[in-house]
């Protein structure tokens, strides 16, 4: 055979190699072994590997970028989740400034309704003395409006005092020093009232500045997503680019090199499926002979009731895997809507889903032990924190940094966790990843 038709024939076994390889990379499919590719010369081979290493190289700078750029997306995405935590704190920090704020209100507007009161028995006292006083005019009294004398120091205005009290009978005396206590309590009401309204503004002011901070973390988040896209549309180009040298460079590798690579591929491949085959062979074996065991059950069904008990609070957790990630979502009862923020939560349409986000995943798990607020950073200190060496099961764990607080999860031990990780999501268990972790567990049992 000529050399041109040794080099045909050569390539139609590599392509049969191949697809046999491909084809055996399915399971329940048995075909022969394909005869083996050609014997390489020397040369062949010194050749092919040279341009073997030469890609080789070029691959292995393209992977270092792509996992620089695979970091670079994850601080990303951890910046995101922090802004959407700020904006769940000022979103708390707001509703309670604005409640401190109608209390107060409340108040002052109690203080001032007991002031009005004490004028008006103020104007009654008065109206009655005068009118004690113009009727002993008439008789020929020189005694002049009770007006004139109350508060009066000079010795002229004692002397007139001193007439009028003498004139005035043991009724109007008595009416007198009424007229005096009222005048007292309307100082003190209007004193408390002018204080309740100060404290009243006070509160409001407080909320006005909450709400700016609410309306600041959202701006944020917008902003950090917005970056995260256009990163995101950066790292895909830079994939795809990969990817695609990847293929060219193996591609290229079609020297004698490749094929002594390939068959060994095809080797290992077939000795794994038939290993695959023997093991399912045993296993229908044994399942004949009465053998093998019950699948587990689905996740769902009922909810665990609510608990002191640690078990109690995982299994309430655990019985939400795979319910949707919904930011502002979750509540003691179970999963609710998601909330508008205006970001990343509103791309993912979280405002139409029923789930939860990391706290309120929280909340649900620890009904029955304590009443946790709906922001992640408050939650690490709702109870004793523990070194991360003495975490256990039941303990919760979070992750923020200078910035704050930005995801919590439920250690269950094993370095397992679940949790409620991002828009796009679902309530899943997942390895406990020691990247930008708080140096303390929280553990709100035991």
């Amino acid at each position: 055979m000529s050399r041109r038709g040794h080099d045909q024939r050569g390539r139609a076994l590599a392509g049969i190699c191949l697809g046999v390889v491909l084809s055996l990379g399915a399971p329940g499919l048995a075909m022969a072994v394909p005869p083996p590719p050609p014997n390489p010369s020397d040369s062949e081979i010194n050749s092919s590997k040279a341009e073997a290493n030469a890609k080789a190289g070029e691959v292995g700078k393209l992977t270092n970028q792509l996992a620089q750029a695979e970091q670079r997306l994850a601080a990303l995405q951890d910046d995101v989740e922090l802004k959407m935590e700020q904006a769940n704190k000022a979103l708390v920090d707001m509703q309670f400034a604005q409640d401190e704020a109608d209390q107060a209100d409340r108040e002052a507007q109690a203080a001032r309704k007991e002031s009005d009161a004490a004028a008006a028995e103020i104007e009654r006292v008065r109206l009655d003395v005068d009118k004690f006083i113009a009727s002993s005019y008439q008789q020929g009294s020189t005694v002049g409006s009770i007006s004139a004398y109350i508060g009066s120091d000079s010795p002229k205005d004692l002397l007139a005092r001193s007439s009028l009290l003498n004139s005035v009978s043991g009724g109007q005396l008595k009416a007198l020093d009424e007229m005096r206590r009222a005048q007292t309590e309307k100082g003190n009401k209007d004193s408390a009232a002018r204080k309740a309204l100060e404290i009243a503004q006070a509160k409001q002011d407080a909320a006005a500045r909450a709400k700016h901070n609410a309306d600041s973390a959202k701006a944020n988040a917008e902003h950090a997503q917005n970056i995260q896209e256009n990163q995101n549309s950066a790292l895909e180009a830079d994939k795809a680019s990969v990817e695609q040298k990847l293929f060219e460079a193996q591609s290229k590798v079609t020297g004698l090199q490749g094929q002594r690579q390939r068959y060994q591929d095809w080797l290992a491949q077939k000795q794994r499926e038939d290993e695959e085959r023997a093991k399912q062979a045993a296993l229908a074996a044994n399942k004949g002979n009465g053998g093998g065991g019950a699948a587990p059950p689905p996740r769902g069904g009922s909810v665990p009731p609510a608990s002191g008990n640690v078990e109690a609070v995982i299994a309430r957790a655990m019985s939400q895997l795979g319910r949707p990630y919904a930011w502002g979502g979750g509540n003691a009862s179970g999963p609710t809507r998601g909330i508008r923020d205006g970001g990343v939560a509103d791309r993912f349409g979280d405002y139409n889903k029923i789930g939860f986000d990391c706290s309120g995943l929280m909340i649900f798990a620890f009904a029955g032990v304590r009443s946790l607020p709906h922001y992640s950073g408050y939650q690490y200190t709702s109870g004793r924190q523990v070194p991360l060496s003495q975490m256990r099961r039941g303990d919760m764990l979070f992750w923020g940094g200078g910035g704050g607080i930005h995801h919590v999860a439920l250690y269950l031990g094993g370095g397992q966790m679940v949790e409620a990780p991002q828009s796009g999501s679902y309530v899943k268990v997942s390895a406990v990843r020691y990247g930008g972790i708080m140096p303390y567990a929280t553990r709100l049992i035991g």
